[in-house]
């Protein structure tokens, strides 16, 4: 747990952002405030851009991100990570924090995510789909099953009837994705939203929907915030109408029952 603390606090990212009251006026006695938001790796572009968009709102907020693995995150916040916002990849690692009590209120469903096979651009395994997953012949990296992406290729992998057997477990979906793009796999399970922010540096074969997954994802303010007035605008941002537009943009879909 320690080396998972140590591991995303280093990977912090501190972007200078600015934040706005729910009716989108500046809130100047924030002026000097910080808010921490932990976030799944695969939210990195959409988010980056929402802070953006808060701190336009919000002059003198600063906004720091720690992006990681799902399970990665909600170890830290186990461990006493100082942190005001969660968002995850999947239900299954929110539920563990609220099932700890380290959230405040219910959390937001806010976007959807699906698999996607992802291969290096010149595709040298020559894969065509799932079944060439399973091949002894291709080099596979898949995310860990405890990380969001690995639980849902698991679920891919059942429903398809295959058995992948890969050369390594990541505990992020960037981190499949790198392998990949690096040529150092033949093919990884990543997210849709991943292939297509990774442009030409891989190309995407698509999973049947039959076969593939949908993966929720929840964002939620967290007991120990110092900051919940920001960070509930912050949530609000994410769930309303302008942070569904930018996630939208980056290829999520909308929450489950919109």
């Amino acid at each position: 747990m320690t080396r998972l603390l140590a591991g995303g606090l280093a990977a912090l990212l501190v972007v200078p952002l600015a934040a706005c009251s729910s009716d989108g006026s500046s809130d100047s006695g924030a002026a000097g405030k910080t808010i921490t938001v932990y976030a799944a790796s695969s939210l990195t572009g959409a988010f980056t851009e929402l802070g953006t968009q808060f701190e336009e709102n919000h002059p003198g907020v600063t906004v720091t991100f720690n992006f990681a693995g799902s399970s990665d995150l909600v170890a830290q916040v186990q461990q006493g990570a100082p942190a005001d916002v969660l968002a995850t990849a999947d239900q299954a690692n929110m539920d563990r924090a609220t099932g700890d009590d380290l959230v405040d209120g219910d959390p937001v469903p806010f976007a959807t995510n699906t698999l996607e096979i992802a291969v290096p651009p010149d595709n040298p395994a020559d894969v065509q789909g799932l079944d060439d997953l399973a091949s002894s012949d291709v080099t596979v990296v898949l995310c860990a099953p405890e990380v969001p992406c690995g639980a849902a290729a698991v679920e891919v992998e059942k429903n398809a009837g295959i058995d992948i057997r890969p050369v390594s477990e990541e505990q992020s979906v960037t981190d499949v994705l790198g392998k990949v793009s690096s040529g150092e796999a033949d093919a990884g399970l990543v997210y849709v939203t991943d292939v297509e922010a990774a442009g030409d540096d891989v190309t995407g074969i698509e999973v049947p929907d039959d076969v593939n997954v949908v993966n929720s994802y929840p964002v939620a303010v967290l007991d120990g915030s110092e900051q919940k007035d920001l960070a509930d605008q912050f949530l609000e941002l994410v769930a309303g109408a302008d942070g569904q537009a930018v996630l939208a943009d980056f290829g999520f879909g909308p929450p489950p029952g919109s």
